[in-house]
């Protein structure tokens, strides 16, 4: 009797210890339908060294004017370590006709940019258990005809579907009069017989229909609007306060806008509605308001992150590959540098994140230019990346 009394106190202790852990992981996740605007998912890092900061400063400025402040640059640059500004700088125009200047807190269009962030808040359902990796599109949405696709593989451009942008060029299956909308995207997914570009999870394909019908699911599971949830999961918990998911019918007069090389302006066409996949505005100083909070174990956990940051492609032999809403650079000496860039109109943009040097890279421009790329290049003041500041 005293080895049954055993055994069953033995069961509930480990049972008991079992259930706590469980509930102190979970804990640790603020869930995202009780989001606490208390909680401070900014972490803290060490200060930097004055002479350092100064360094950096005279080098990241000499780069800038000589890369990317050139052909009358319009846009927002920001380079920061630990947290810190190291350098930032603010050009051009958000309306030429009006003159209207670019400021600190002027949000210009991230372009693809806004993967990220879109990725993030999915990042952010799977975390609060309301999604996992493997679920299907199927599941979620019962009309999607292809059983195979998951999340992970609209995450990692690895699905095999068609890009609206192609396919919606078709004048049998949309009127190029009408605007595309990604409820649009779904129906014509599910009734036109679109067929897919490769099997499913045997190749990597960047494709903007795969970000596009991820801001439905995060439509579908927090039972809001795509810019709703993203105000509500992303910008207001980290303090973004001048980033918005573009709306058409209510900003098209109030947002910055959008330019060729020439400053003649590139007007709204039938695919400007579509977001999840860009329409996103922000500044870089928003952005690094985000790239902070991906160092913070509450606001991501630790599990989802070594997920997200890992490469899934590696058919082809190379550097690139990429994660979860992420780009990479891997190197043979396991140096990886973590980016997106992005192009929509001419807006450009690129974001550079360099995880073990805690240094957030930001350029972007709503007057079409390709510098704003080179930007990465800066990654060799900080680390041991492959990069030469100075073109020869």
């Amino acid at each position: 009797m005293h080895s049954n009394f055993r055994s069953v106190l033995l069961i509930f202790i480990i049972s008991t210890t079992f259930f706590s852990c469980q509930e102190k992981k979970i804990k640790n996740i603020a869930p995202i339908n009780k989001i606490n605007s208390t909680i401070n998912y900014i972490p803290s890092f060490p200060n930097l060294d004055k002479d350092y900061s100064k360094l950096k400063q005279t080098e990241i400025k000499h780069f800038y004017d000589t890369n990317i402040n050139i052909d009358n640059f319009s846009g927002s640059f920001l380079v920061a370590k630990n947290g810190k500004i190291i350098f930032e700088d603010y050009q051009g125009f958000s309306n030429y006709n009006k003159k209207e200047k670019i400021s600190a807190s002027t949000p210009l269009h991230l372009a693809s940019v806004s993967k990220v962030m879109t990725a993030s808040v999915i990042l952010r359902l799977i975390d609060d258990h309301k999604l996992k990796l493997n679920t299907t599109l199927k599941s979620i949405f019962p009309e999607f005809p292809y059983k195979d696709i998951t999340i992970e593989s609209l995450l990692n451009h690895r699905s095999g579907l068609a890009n609206y942008a192609y396919f919606s060029e078709n004048d049998s299956i949309w009127d190029k009069t009408k605007t595309l909308k990604n409820t649009d995207i779904l129906s014509l997914l599910s009734t036109k017989n679109i067929k897919l570009d490769f099997t499913p999870n045997t190749k990597f394909s960047y494709c903007n229909t795969n970000y596009a019908l991820l801001a439905l699911v995060i439509e579908k599971i927090s039972k809001q609007s795509f810019p709703e949830a993203m105000n509500k999961l992303l910008f207001e918990p980290i303090g973004m306060k001048n980033t918005f998911v573009f709306e058409l019918n209510k900003q098209k007069d109030t947002i910055s806008k959008s330019y060729k090389s020439t400053w003649q302006e590139i007007p709204f066409d039938h695919l400007d509605a579509i977001y999840g996949d860009k329409n996103i505005y922000s500044t870089p100083q928003d952005i690094l308001q985000f790239d902070l909070a991906t160092y913070s174990n509450t606001f991501l956990s630790k599990e989802i992150k070594e997920l997200a940051y890992k490469g899934y492609s590696y058919e082809k032999k190379g550097v690139k590959n990429y994660g979860l809403g992420i780009r990479l650079n891997e190197w043979d000496d396991y140096t990886t540098l973590y980016y997106h860039n992005g192009w929509w109109h001419g807006n450009t943009s690129a974001y550079i994140t360099l995880k073990k040097d805690t240094v957030t890279m930001i350029a972007l421009s709503n007057k079409y230019t390709r510098k704003v790329y080179q930007t990465k290049r800066l990654s060799s003041l900080f680390g041991n990346y492959p990069f030469e500041v100075e073109e020869e």
